[in-house]
């Protein structure tokens, strides 16, 4: 159920396009002892309707768009629901109700001291169907979203009417490719660098969180995220505790390795998918790299459509949103019902 059943309205902190307000640290030239800029709300304002959901234990917020059968979309990182912007419109104007999710610890999301496992926060996005009012969703989830989105559809099967992952290897591939496979260690230095306690957080946020600027930068392909979209995820990783709450799942990804749980998580991911699975995949992705994803299929006991598209990054959904949307649109229609 919702916390709140009326719509939260939307804060006119940018228009949909994208336009973002200064704020969430001193101002360029400014003296750390100068008033701060008035404070940055990730709900930005649309023709979405903001509102708050309870699940799984948190509050999770969501922005929702459209009518008919639901399609819950799941950014990945250093995003948050903004990222899914474009199709939020293209999705609703199909014929679709388009809710995009803050995942637990980002956005308007609770930040909770424990629970980023990836068994937990898959049962965060089911958890957020069933409070929908929903009984099955199309699940769209790119990249640690990706990775939750065949979790999910394991874990709880009659619950994903469609798959559609994007940027993100089944975790048994992504597992062994990281054990194995110097080229994506290489690829996830950044993963590697999480591992230390502290550190990371303060360079994430530091000189109002250029790190995260020049991360998204490096991993698109021949079309780079607009300015104010790259703002707009500077700002989300510098609220409070963002920093520590995203990355806790990229921890306990390495460390968990050879810990019982773990070992256990990976022999559970062994059990086939039953839902029909979109892979979308950016062949210029510089993170996850394209040999580490293909394979996904060999999970997946349903239809299975792989798609590599050529000079596209880690973000597809934004670095080509019409191609992408077109592709989600049409395996989405295939599998109504």
């Amino acid at each position: 159920m919702s916390l709140d059943q009326k719509p939260v309205p939307a804060q006119p902190s940018a228009d949909p396009g994208g336009s973002i307000p200064a704020g969430g640290s001193p101002r360029e030239g400014g003296d750390a002892h100068d008033a701060p800029p008035a404070a940055w709300d990730v709900r930005q304002a649309g023709p979405w309707t903001h509102r708050d959901l309870a699940a799984n234990g948190a509050r999770f917020h969501i922005a929702e768009l459209g009518e008919g059968p639901l399609v819950l979309l799941v950014h990945g990182w250093p995003q948050y629901w903004w990222a899914w912007r474009h199709q939020l419109t293209a999705l609703a104007a199909a014929g679709y109700r388009a809710v995009a999710l803050d995942l637990r610890g980002i956005g308007g999301s609770d930040r909770t001291p424990r629970g980023y496992d990836p068994g937990n926060l898959a049962l965060d996005i089911t958890g957020v169907i069933r409070s929908l009012g929903e009984n099955r969703a199309h699940l769209v989830g790119h990249a640690s979203g990706g990775t939750l989105a065949w979790v999910a559809a394991v874990m709880r099967p009659s619950v994903i009417q469609s798959l559609t992952v994007v940027s993100a290897a089944h975790p048994r591939d992504l597992r062994r490719a990281l054990l194995t496979d110097r080229r994506q260690m290489a690829a996830f230095e950044h993963v590697l660098g999480f591992q230390r306690p502290w550190i990371p957080e303060r360079r994430l946020v530091a000189d109002d969180a250029a790190l995260v600027g020049r991360y998204l930068d490096a991993w698109t392909g021949r079309n780079q995220l607009d300015r104010p979209a790259v703002a707009a995820y500077r700002q989300a990783i510098q609220i409070p505790s963002t920093a520590h709450c995203s990355i806790e799942p990229y921890r306990w990804l390495l460390r968990s390795m050879a810990r019982p749980d773990g070992i256990q998580f990976a022999r559970r991911m062994k059990k086939p998918i039953s839902a029909p699975t979109l892979h979308v995949q950016g062949a210029a992705d510089p993170v996850l790299l394209s040999h580490t994803a293909l394979g996904g299929g060999e999970y997946v006991a349903a239809p299975y459509r792989w798609r590599l598209l050529p000079g596209i990054g880690h973000f597809p959904h934004e670095e080509a949103p019409e191609q992408f949307t077109a592709e989600l649109l049409d395996w989405i229609g295939r599998h109504k019902d």
